[in-house]
């Protein structure tokens, strides 16, 4: 609690003394900079235009008030005893003495600093601009700086807005969407590094700096001419036709899938940042060896082996920028197991003959009765025997079926047995 109370106290206390300071004219008073404190000042007084009716007056209650200018650690200038400061000037440093108590006071005219721009041009290297872009900025902006009473000087940043628009990828909504890029900048300086070109053409705009938005200024700016992007990107959205039947296991049941039983035919799209991405190259390699390689915007791939595969896309143009994106599919083993009964009776349970399977490629199954008769007969391992001989229900009892399949792992399947039909007492 009193660790609080002293906090507090502290910074009302501060606050009070700020607001013990006022001036004359548009101004602006700061303790700190860019969120740190002052160093070697308290108090940094910018106005918009110093004239001769520009005063300073320090408000409170006080036995003695002295202003002095100072201009080197040991020579002062004692300007007047008075809670006024009437003798303003650009790039001065003021001590005013209150009771005893020393503030230090520094005065920039901001009019003597106005920024001025010519020109704000992109470097003309477009094969280095892939990942950094360098503007060139021709501008007359001085640098604004104070002196401590021991003489030392302190450069003040200067901040500015650099404003571009560019592309942003949403992995929520697999989609691009517009975005206004925003990046702080201190001048002066005659380059500004980019650091994430954009991603479609753009002009960008330059403006500020602080100093004039806090004296409520329009902001001084400068716009580039129109840039041709250079920068690629591409995020890869695989989507595949899902499958409902529930005798499948490990089956696509959404259409973007990392892991699937085969047959399945997946589509890739490349979603590049059109028309900066001009070329494209597709890789799959399954267990790390390539199977083959595309050229196309966009891949259409049906895995029918079971394995591991790595489907990479390359974009590229011709300024020779380059940009990757990958992701990883599973085609599972096969399986397959036959039941030994089913009931198409009716009550939407276990209604057909149908196996349960993952990553079988290949299928044919015959159903034949007693006699050696063939029943029925399918090759989608999906599908089944709903009991039905010519429309008309079959009779209860055992049937013989026959198996050939062959799974996405090579396995190959021939299996024979019975399967009986079993319908309940009232059928």
């Amino acid at each position: 609690m009193k660790r609080f109370l002293l906090f507090y106290t502290l910074i009302f206390s501060a606050l009070i003394t700020q607001a013990q300071f006022t001036a004359t004219g548009t101004h602006r008073i700061y303790t700190e900079l860019n969120g740190q404190k002052l160093n070697g000042i308290d108090y940094l007084f910018v106005f918009d235009g110093i004239t001769s009716q520009t005063e300073i007056e320090y408000k409170e209650n006080s036995t003695s008030i002295k202003w002095s200018k100072f201009t080197s650690p040991t020579n002062y200038i004692v300007l007047q005893y008075d809670s006024i400061n009437t003798n303003i000037e650009d790039a001065t440093g003021y001590i005013v003495e209150i009771d005893g108590d020393k503030k230090y006071v520094w005065v920039i005219d901001y009019k003597n600093y106005l920024p001025a721009f010519t020109s704000l041009i992109p470097e003309d290297k477009p094969s280095e601009q892939c990942n950094e872009l360098i503007l060139n900025l021709n501008h007359s902006v001085l640098p604004l700086q104070y002196k401590t009473p021991s003489n030392t000087t302190v450069t003040i940043p200067r901040t500015f807005q650099l404003k571009y628009a560019t592309k942003e990828w949403s992995e929520s909504t697999k989609a691009w969407t517009d975005k206004e890029m925003n990046i702080e900048y201190k001048l002066p300086a005659f380059s500004l590094s980019v650091l994430e070109p954009p991603l479609c053409d753009t002009k960008f705009k330059l403006t500020g700096d602080n100093f004039a938005t806090d004296l409520g200024l329009a902001p001084f700016e400068i716009e580039s001419p129109l840039y041709s992007a250079v920068k690629v990107e591409c995020h890869i959205v695989n989507t595949a036709s899902t499958r409902t039947e529930l005798n499948e296991d490990d089956r696509p049941e959404k259409a973007d899938i990392t892991t699937a039983s085969a047959p399945i035919e997946i589509v890739f799209a490349s979603n590049a940042n059109l028309p900066v991405a001009e070329f494209y190259e597709w890789q799959i390699l399954k267990d790390k060896s390539l199977l083959f390689t595309r050229n196309d915007q966009d891949l259409r791939f049906t895995f029918t082996e079971a394995g591991t595969y790595n489907v990479k896309l390359t974009v590229s143009n011709t300024t020779n920028c380059q940009f990757s994106d990958s992701l990883t599919i599973k085609v599972v083993e096969s399986r397959l197991e036959v039941p030994r009964v089913f009931t198409p009776n009716g009550d939407g349970i276990n209604e057909e003959f149908r196996v349960a399977y993952k990553s079988i490629v290949e299928f044919r199954c015959w159903v034949f009765n007693r006699w050696q008769q063939k029943v029925f007969y399918w090759t989608d391992p999906q599908k089944g025997w709903d009991g039905k001989i010519n429309g008309r229900s079959a009779t209860q009892g055992a049937y013989f079926y026959v198996i050939e399949a062959l799974g996405a792992d090579g396995e190959k399947y021939n299996v024979k047995g019975n399967i009986n039909l079993l319908r309940g007492k009232n059928n």
